[in-house]
């Protein structure tokens, strides 16, 4: 941690408590005392009215109009961030993350109930191995440098790239990293899972005037199409959290239909097809041929005289 990270922590944290001594703050950012003592005289010299306390109990504080007129969140919007962080470490760069997540827990008031929700995301064992290609992606966006890597097409064939990282991003199952592509020079999206030889170069980047106007290319839209389909009542809630309760409506005794919009195209018919014998589609009938066709072949896998 930086001089500049560690002192807005401390004005962050003495917002939240009433008086915080030296040796609790050298502790809390593994710093000798003489440290927080040099940052404590660096921070006397902004407008933020900081106040020092001599004796046994003795430490920092700042006053208390001050954190009435000045501060940003309440506890309970510290709580909820640190729901979401908690959840996002196991996906996320842990370590990062948990330094964020301690600096919080410092603001939060120990009186608060804790573990009122939790989150729970598959622990792939995939995501831990990208982990070094997330952390250099998000060195490089900090840093303004530019990466080169080998990208891997659907057909295996792998291409050199060069890009302007600008974002990373976290869908449902899957991490990317939005950018610009000197080689097509064009915006692009690359899902990470596909980036082999990952290096950040020391060239730098001024990033583009178009970056906002521009930024949307680079995100993957597959063509929706409006589906019609016969479900089981045991996959109803899956429906519902998914396209809400709008999407569903009474059919029969044995089924429900709902009216959903997925790709056209094989994410669309791998989706459908995971609700295995509880989901048969009605129409179109253009999409019903389709997603038969898409079922035979995964069957001729296993019915070929050359299958093992």
């Amino acid at each position: 941690m930086d001089k500049i990270e560690r002192l807005i922590s401390i004005i962050m944290i003495l917002l939240k408590k009433d008086i915080v001594s030296t040796k609790e703050f050298a502790q809390l950012f593994n710093v000798s005392k003489r440290t927080i003592l040099r940052d404590m005289e660096t921070l006397s010299l902004t407008n933020i009215p900081i106040y020092s306390i001599i004796g046994i109990n003795g430490g920092y504080g700042i006053m208390d109009e001050y954190k009435i007129d000045k501060r940003l969140l309440s506890s309970s919007d510290l709580e909820n961030i640190l729901t979401a962080l908690s959840g996002l470490e196991q996906i996320l760069i842990s370590e990062e993350v948990e330094v964020t997540i301690k600096k919080i827990e410092a603001m939060v008031s120990p009186l608060a109930p804790k573990g009122s929700i939790q989150l729970s995301f598959y622990d792939w064992e995939g995501r831990s191995e990208i982990r070094q290609t997330l952390k250099t992606c998000q060195e490089a966006i900090l840093k303004r440098r530019l990466v080169s890597f080998g990208y891997i097409d659907k057909n295996g064939t792998t291409m050199k790239r060069t890009v302007e990282p600008y974002q990373l991003h976290f869908s449902e199952t899957s991490c990317y990293l939005k950018g610009f592509c000197l080689h097509r020079m064009r915006y692009r999206t690359f899902k990470l899972s596909r980036i082999d030889h990952l290096n950040m170069n020391e060239q730098t980047f001024s990033p583009r005037d178009d970056l906002l106007e521009q930024e949307q290319e680079a995100s993957y839209r597959p063509e929706l199409v409006a589906v019609k389909a016969l479900i089981s009542p045991g996959i109803k809630d899956q429906f519902i959290e998914r396209y809400g309760r709008k999407s569903i409506e009474n059919y029969n005794s044995d089924y429900l239909l709902a009216t959903i919009h997925v790709p056209q195209n094989s994410i669309g018919f791998q989706f459908l097809a995971s609700f295995g014998t509880n989901l048969k589609i009605v129409e179109p009938k253009t999409y019903v041929e389709e997603f038969r066709d898409y079922l035979k072949k995964m069957v001729e896998k296993y019915t070929s005289k050359g299958s093992h």
